[in-house]
């Protein structure tokens, strides 16, 4: 009765693990907004977020300059020609394009960014939890605004007038997420309590059968393997063929930045996992030839000690 009950408390902790690790996820970084910001941090370094922070305020501004006589013809008003004005809108495209990438390298642009994020991170928050077809979408004005100070002071004509309009880009679509969302609304409501009742229930596996270490550590490897099986499914859902309005490949880069450390987690469950399970196996093994040597050795010595009464006896 005790083995099989704990057969099911480690078949139960196996289950657990993984649900464990996404509540603390939730609670501690998608739910806490210092956390969301922390996670996202390094994604200013990301060549493919650059990019597309790039390509989205080159649009804006492009087309607001165009519009204001800063771009195609002599005169801004497009009488130049259209072979001309087409190349002048292209060299101001590139201008501005480059512009953007430079700034992205200096510390302004990280600041920057942590304050897009830091607005970014109920929006975020919602659509993983809402079923009413929201968005979450950055807002890239703090970007623009430092961009558009740094235009004004290389000379750029018109820069100082820009507006910074609508620069939001699309990183996540409550819609695409499924039935994932009310998983994860119930596993940020758990919050801690799930990974501590996961912890109770291994340790009354152990103490009803002290030798089932293990199949316990097991059990925490194929929670890490369910975890990573997870992550990859709700990426798929998320990212699979995105619409015209989602920048796939910052998209994916702002998907792994958030749930590196449920990989991390992953990875550690099931190698740490994995390598007790063995050194206990192979520990058991031990034991057990030593057992069976010495159940051997007293064999001999009980065999020997009765052949040595029977003689005293002749």
């Amino acid at each position: 009765m005790r083995s099989l009950l704990s057969t099911v408390l480690i078949a139960l902790v196996a289950v657990l693990t993984p649900l464990s690790a996404l509540a603390v996820w939730a609670d501690r970084e998608i739910g806490d907004t210092d956390g969301y910001v922390a996670a996202m941090a390094p994604l200013a370094a990301d060549p493919e977020v650059r990019n597309a922070v790039a390509d989205r305020i080159t649009d804006r501004v492009t087309a607001e300059l165009v519009s204001r006589g800063g771009g195609s013809g002599e005169d801004g008003s497009g009488e130049g020609g259209s072979g001309s004005g087409a190349a002048g809108d292209a060299e101001l495209r590139e201008l501005v394009h480059d512009a953007v990438l430079s700034f992205a390298a200096t510390e302004a642009y990280r600041t920057a960014w942590n304050t897009v994020n830091q607005a970014a991170h109920t929006a975020v928050e919602n659509a993983l939890t809402s079923f009413d077809g929201r968005t979450a979408s950055v807002d890239l004005a703090p970007v623009a605004e430092q961009l558009k100070a740094r235009l004004s002071r290389d000379g750029v004509p018109y820069a100082d007038r820009i507006p910074v309009g609508d620069t939001r880009t699309v990183v996540l679509e409550s819609d695409r997420l499924g039935a994932a969302r009310g998983v994860f609304d119930g596993l940020q409501h758990a919050g801690i309590a799930l990974p501590l009742l996961t912890v109770v229930l291994a340790l009354w596996a152990l103490l009803l059968v002290p030798r089932g270490l293990p199949e316990l550590a097991l059990a925490l490897a194929v929670g890490g393997a369910l975890l990573l099986a997870a992550v990859a499914l709700v990426r798929q859902l998320t990212l699979g063929d995105p619409p015209m309005a989602l920048n796939r490949p910052a998209a994916g880069a702002a998907f792994d930045a958030l749930t590196a450390s449920l990989r991390l987690t992953s990875w550690t469950l099931m190698g740490g996992g994995g390598l007790v399970a063995a050194l206990a196996v192979r520990n058991r093994r031990k034991r057990s030839k030593l057992a069976d040597k010495q159940a051997r050795e007293n064999g001999m010595e009980r065999e020997e000690a009765e052949g040595g009464t029977q003689e005293v006896a002749s």
